[in-house]
């Protein structure tokens, strides 16, 4: 049979997609560095930017293969280690995009995964102890769940569970990853006895923003083509973003009288994270259901989140773990082969299917994940401690863990980044203008 030649355009999309899902890195970074005290926003940003480092080198040599190799229905083979025989041919005969490329773009959500979770654990937990968790959580974790998934012969995959863009693979595991490393790694110290002020929020807002922007190509990009399943994918991340930061609106206005910018950062990322297993098999007012649904649920987690003793630092759980499991559940009721037909019916289409399949992935996600994720971290705390000294986690992981702080306001704060005093500001002012 000959094969299928390369396709410029759909090369050129799958390129852009995976430097779209790039940006999401840094813009979770921004995120997350903007909730937390600017006594930790170093520490909080290199989180998200190490593990764009450490997956990408783990991806490389191991990760891919273990994910996408062999046929096997648990963990992928060892063939393709190092990226052997990955080349810019494509993967097999149907292919219209360069091996390489689809590699490439499948690493960016292996990093963004483990970044995801570092939500979860900022402003304790040892950077170095995070390290090794990135590249133990990636190998043991992310690639066997990748493969059930989207590899061949893979189980979930098999059964007929629906993961367009990662809802099981990457928000269910990492939200359930995120709760039992929080529960594990035990609250910050001034938890509940001192106000946890963000301190930057526009910054959590503009990192909202680049997190839709290079969501089109996390979703829209798994079409792995540029055409129909790829515009119902975008606009299907169009849509359940904006419905979701809409009902949060609402629902912030019920309970409160007023919104918040948190809240609607908050309310974007789990319309986006809702719709990612859906994203390519739904139409726009699915979409929208599913953002609606999913902001609604998630908001409830939060408030009941607020009020118990784990420290899931930036709410992790309840905007990826609770809306990834929505999104999954979700996809199982709006999915219609009208929109695409390598896809299933759902429950509104006369499908009853493959609610149970999503079902089923949903629980196999939330236990591999929870089990895997404990015995890590009991593996890591045997080789590094887990926590930083209580002495650098009161005076700061910046300064403890990186010998850097964010801000410097003036001579009397260089290298400390504490503000100094109005009379001291005025007495450097009076300085500066008479010398």
């Amino acid at each position: 049979m000959q094969a299928t030649p390369l396709s410029a355009g759909d090369t050129a999309w799958v390129l852009a997609s995976a430097a779209l899902v790039l940006l999401m890195v840094p813009g979770l970074a921004l995120f997350y560095g903007g909730m937390v005290r600017g006594k930790n926003v170093l520490n909080t940003l290199m989180m998200s930017m190490a593990a764009l480092a450490v997956v990408g080198v783990q991806w490389i040599l191991i990760g891919y293969s273990l994910s996408f190799g062999g046929s096997s229905s648990w963990i992928g083979g060892l063939e393709l280690v190092g990226f052997a025989g990955v080349t810019g041919a494509p993967a097999d005969a149907d292919g219209t995009i360069p091996h390489l490329a689809f590699a490439v773009f499948q690493g960016m959500f292996a990093v963004i995964t483990v970044a995801l979770i570092s939500g979860a654990l900022v402003e304790r937990m040892s950077f170095r102890a995070y390290l090794l968790f990135a590249i133990l959580w990636t190998t043991l974790v992310y690639d066997p769940l990748c493969h059930w998934v989207w590899g061949e012969g893979g189980w979930l995959g098999e059964l007929g569970a629906l993961d367009f863009a990662g809802g099981t693979v990457v928000h269910i595991s990492a939200g359930a990853s995120a709760l039992i490393a929080a529960v594990i790694v035990g609250p910050r110290r001034d938890y509940r006895r001192l106000p946890l002020v963000p301190h930057n929020v526009p910054f959590t807002l503009f990192g909202a923003g680049l997190l839709w922007f290079g969501w089109f190509g996390f979703n829209a990009g798994s079409a792995l083509s540029a055409g129909e399943t790829a515009a119902v994918a975008f606009a299907a991340t169009f849509a359940a973003p904006a419905a979701a930061l809409t009902m949060w609106i609402l629902l912030d206005l019920y309970r409160t009288g007023r919104t918040t910018a948190v809240g609607a950062a908050t309310g974007v990322v789990v319309g986006l994270v809702a719709v990612t297993p859906a994203a390519g098999f739904v139409t726009p007012v699915g979409a929208l259901a599913i953002g609606a649904l999913a902001a609604s649920v998630s908001y409830g987690a939060i408030q009941l989140r607020s009020r118990i003793a784990i420290d899931d630092s930036l709410d992790v759980f309840a905007c990826h773990g609770v809306a990834g499991v929505m999104g999954a559940l979700l996809t199982g009721v709006f999915a219609t082969t009208a929109v695409n037909p390598d896809g299933a019916d759902g429950l509104l289409h006369g499908g009853t299917a493959l609610i149970g399949a999503q079902a089923i992935a949903v629980l196999a996600t939330l236990a591999f994940a929870g089990v895997l994720t404990a015995v890590i971290l009991k593996l890591v705390a045997l080789i590094t401690p887990l926590r930083v000294p209580v002495g650098a986690e009161l005076g700061g992981l910046d300064v403890g863990e990186h010998g850097e702080a964010a801000h410097h306001f003036d001579e009397l704060g260089v290298g400390s980044g504490v503000r100094p005093s109005l009379g001291e500001s005025v007495l450097v002012v009076g300085e500066r203008w008479s010398g």
